[in-house]
């Protein structure tokens, strides 16, 4: 934060004032936060968002004189009339454009994925090569923000094992970057996470996602997916660390996990981030959709059903960093209204940014809610999809598959690590 801002009233703003608008970058519509005023129009906007002083950097400002002739020098100019319809567009176009962005990083990181597969045979160090190119690009994005909200998606991004495999990536080196792993570290981990299926090329389309209902032999033929994945990592000549995940990422804390039923410090701590990501997942995305829980209850149940499968410093990690209720989770508030989680700032979890349903309010024009900026608005509950009532389940349209990928944080002060 500058330390030699001051405030000032809003109807003494004039052209050449440096301001802070310190709202969430979805709250105005303003391309930046911070900016020196250009025109009336920036001024009669802030007006018109409802608050009564700004903070400014006297040292940044070079304000014109105030006007003269018909209006006398040092008498407040009256506040130009704007359309609150206008403003609120204005917040819609953003959030779609932040959206947008968003969608086009995960479908150009499916894209990649895809092209990859298509040459682990034929070309398998080119396809490691791909893999580590693709992992850094998405590195180098994810450092560029200095806090990361987790967005979630519509479902129609990308083919099934695509978007498990591009989720399994965002959601490791986003908890591999909370945890404070270092920059080739996070590489291997990356690559770990986006190939740990890639045996799973080798079994028929109805192995390849596992099922209550598989016979023994049929969860054998599925478990050797295990096998078959280090047998074609090794042919990448991938890095020990990276083929690690790949081999341990149905390994278990107590030994329960397959194919070799290591257990605590056997198996790779780049391994346990990528099985809990996996497993959380394929919670959320079950080989069969009927079986498929929202967000907060995969999480609720990583903790009290699974918790023995995974190292509890990891798991614990992952819970602060998603937060109660993660992206996809279907909430009601303490005023009774209904609404879908759509993103959670990774350093503040609790706050997460909402869609409300409000049925005077059109579903296409609907504002996302940040409660960081809402002290009077919290979530009293989660709420499965079946409990919603029909229109608000219309409204809302809870997602069927869960995909998941980051976006500069509203907020921009510093934050702690949340690993221990």
């Amino acid at each position: 934060m500058d330390t030699q801002a001051s405030f000032i009233d809003v109807n003494d703003l004039r052209i050449g004032h440096f301001v802070h608008i310190d709202l969430g970058w979805l709250s105005h519509p303003f391309p930046l936060n911070s900016f020196k005023l250009q025109c009336h129009d920036q001024i009669a906007t802030i007006r018109g968002l409802g608050i009564t002083k700004v903070r400014y950097s006297p040292d940044k400002s070079d304000p014109e004189s105030p006007a003269v002739g018909s209006e006398d020098a040092g008498q407040i100019v009256a506040p130009i009339e704007i359309d609150p319809r206008e403003i609120q567009k204005e917040l819609r176009r953003k959030q779609d454009a932040a959206l947008k962005v968003c969608e086009s990083g995960f479908s150009d990181a499916a894209r990649g994925y895809r092209e990859l597969i298509g040459n682990l045979k034929g070309l398998p160090t080119r396809s490691w090569e791909q893999s580590r190119l693709l992992v850094d690009g998405v590195m180098e994005q994810i450092q560029d923000f200095e806090e990361v909200s987790i967005r979630l998606l519509s479902e129609q991004i990308g083919d099934r094992a695509s978007q498990h495999s591009i989720n399994v990536l965002i959601l490791s080196l986003l908890l591999g970057k909370a945890c404070g792993l270092s920059d080739e570290i996070l590489k291997d981990l990356g690559c770990g996470a986006l190939l740990h299926d890639i045996g799973k090329q080798e079994l028929p389309d109805r192995l390849k996602w596992f099922d209550e209902q598989f016979t023994s032999a049929e969860n054998k033929l599925h478990q050797e997916h295990v096998s078959r994945g280090v047998i074609l990592g090794k042919g990448m000549k991938m890095s020990n660390a990276a083929l690690l995940c790949i081999a341990q990422h149905h390994e278990a804390m107590n030994g329960a996990g397959y194919p070799m039923r290591i257990s605590g410090a056997q198996i790779s701590p780049l391994a346990n981030i990528v099985a809990l990501i996996n497993k959380y997942d394929c919670l959320c995305n079950p080989g069969n959709p009927a079986m498929a829980i929202t967000p907060h209850e995969a999480l609720a149940g990583l903790y009290a059903r699974f918790k023995g499968l995974f190292d509890a410093n990891t798991l614990n990690a992952f819970i602060r960093m998603m937060g109660v209720y993660p992206p996809g989770s279907l909430v009601q508030l303490n005023d009774e209204r209904y609404a879908i989680v759509v993103s959670v700032n990774s350093s503040r979890p609790l706050k997460p940014s909402l869609i409300i349903h409000d049925p005077g309010v059109p579903r296409e024009e609907a504002l996302i809610v940040n409660l960081e900026h809402n002290a009077d608005l919290g979530i009293k509950r989660s709420v499965k999809p079946t409990q919603l009532p029909h229109p608000v389940f219309e409204y809302l349209s809870p997602r069927q598959r869960i995909c998941y990928f980051f976006e500069r944080a509203v907020s921009t002060s510093a934050s702690a690590g949340v690993c221990p």
